[in-house]
């Protein structure tokens, strides 16, 4: 199943806040309207009959009332629908476009969709004013997406034909998604992960491998060491979401930098600083193929290392060698 505006299951988030006093008194559906105004009370009420929404870490009902304080969670996170996203000059950096799709370079940063909390300045407001034939798209052309601190290449698609291929393929397992992954600890030099992913049973804004979780693939090469780091390749046979962040740190080797899955403490006071001024995970999308939606020919693209990265690599160089 696959919930009305909202993103698909492999890509998207959960959302978990806090009920404000103001909604005490008020029904589950009634609240929920009254926090997301721009989706009808209808629409929550489909969502709470469906089991997408929990009130203190329990599946609830529309018609219970809330009292402000409890833990509000959502399965994914509410995506405005195409017509309420307004298009926004936003820088974009175009690798490739034609009549069909475009491949972005997105920045660290940049929020793909907007949601709770990131109402504008996202990559579909810009993709919007870029070209506004986008609207006529299933989610503005976006098939999928890279974290807001993740960066690196995204396909997007420019007619609603080109959409339905390209979701195929990711479907198919077809798309070729390769990316930069700057770690803690001494990895072998290459191996694969092949352990199911789900939400955490207590932190439900995160994943975490799970028994019963969905299939999840990942490879990786190592490209360079340092003393404590290593430089790596990852490829992706499926996407599930933070799947790289959480397969490389359930085999003890997490991103650096990474505020969620990364290392909680370190006697290093250098790296600390460095990681502290890097601010994100060392990640970087830097390799798509795919077949063309339209000539069904292979074609592929590639992007260097992003800036704030190769510093942190510079780093490295100079300082574990």
């Amino acid at each position: 199943m696959e919930l009305p505006y909202y993103s698909s299951p492999d890509e998207s988030e959960p959302l978990e806040m806090t009920i404000p006093a103001d909604c005490a008194g008020l029904r589950v559906d009634q609240a929920l309207a009254q926090l997301f105004p721009l989706f009808s009370r209808g629409h929550w009420q489909g969502q709470i009959e469906g089991g997408w929404v929990m009130v203190g870490g329990q599946p609830t009902r529309q018609k219970n009332r809330v009292w402000g304080g409890e833990t509000l969670w959502l399965a994914q996170e509410p995506v405005l629908h195409d017509e309420t996203v307004k298009p926004q000059n936003i820088p974009l950096s175009i690798v490739a476009e034609d009549e069909a799709l475009l491949v972005i370079n997105k920045p660290a940063g940049l929020v793909v969709h907007p949601g709770h909390g990131h109402r504008e300045g996202t990559l579909q407001n810009g993709l919007l004013y870029y070209d506004a034939r986008l609207a006529q798209v299933p989610r503005s052309g976006i098939v999928h997406r890279l974290d807001k601190d993740t960066s690196g290449l995204m396909v997007v698609a420019r007619t609603p034909t080109a959409h339905a291929d390209l979701v195929r393929q990711l479907q198919e397992r077809t798309v070729h998604r390769h990316y930069w992954a700057l770690v803690h600890g001494i990895p072998p030099d290459q191996g694969e992960v092949a352990v199911p992913l789900g939400r955490h049973p207590q932190q439900r804004t995160r994943m975490a491998v799970v028994a019963g979780g969905r299939p999840a693939l990942t490879h990786f090469t190592v490209v360079r060491r340092w003393a404590g780091y290593a430089l790596l390749e990852c490829r992706l046979s499926t996407g599930r979401t933070h799947q790289i962040r959480v397969h490389l740190q359930h085999l003890g080797f997490p991103l650096a930098g990474d505020p969620v899955y990364g290392v909680r403490s370190m006697a290093d006071e250098g790296a600390r600083e460095v990681l502290r001024c890097f601010g994100r995970q060392a990640l970087h999308a830097f390799y798509l193929g795919l077949r063309h939606p339209m000539t069904q020919q292979p074609c592929s693209w590639s992007i260097d290392m992003a800036a704030d990265m190769v510093k942190l690599v510079n780093w490295l160089d100079q300082e574990r060698a």
